[in-house]
């Protein structure tokens, strides 16, 4: 299986992910719209983070089950946890070195349709 060294802008951040990809996924949710997100999903256990795990930021909205990692200091997304299938990552595959992304066909995720959950009082 292939393995790809990941790494955010300024390099704090560093990861391998070991996968296969068959496609890449766009979002058109309001943040991956607003970051042009285009990533391939993995399960969780197919991301090794390398370092920076201190340098991490983590952003959680609405629901509370996505998690969306970027680097403090360049603020580059590096990968998140999905919210509709929390038990996978989805990577940013600009971080990764030697990935092709035009080998893959994308496939376009409706995110906008997922319903949002009003804060409970």
């Amino acid at each position: 299986m292939p393995r790809y060294a990941g790494a955010c802008h300024c390099g704090d951040i560093r990861f391998e992910v070991e996968a296969d990809p068959v496609e890449l996924t766009t979002c058109d949710c309001s943040l991956c719209a607003r970051r042009n997100a285009l990533m391939i999903r993995v399960p969780q256990e197919a991301l090794r983070l390398l370092a920076g795990e201190d340098r991490l930021a983590t952003y959680v909205w609405n629901t509370g089950v996505a998690r969306h990692h970027f680097c403090r200091r360049c603020g580059v997304y590096t990968f998140h946890r999905k919210r509709a299938a929390p038990d996978s990552l989805g990577v940013n595959v600009f971080c990764l070195d030697g990935f092709d992304p035009a080998a893959l066909p994308v496939r376009r995720t409706d995110g906008a349709g997922m319903s949002l959950q009003e804060p409970q009082s």
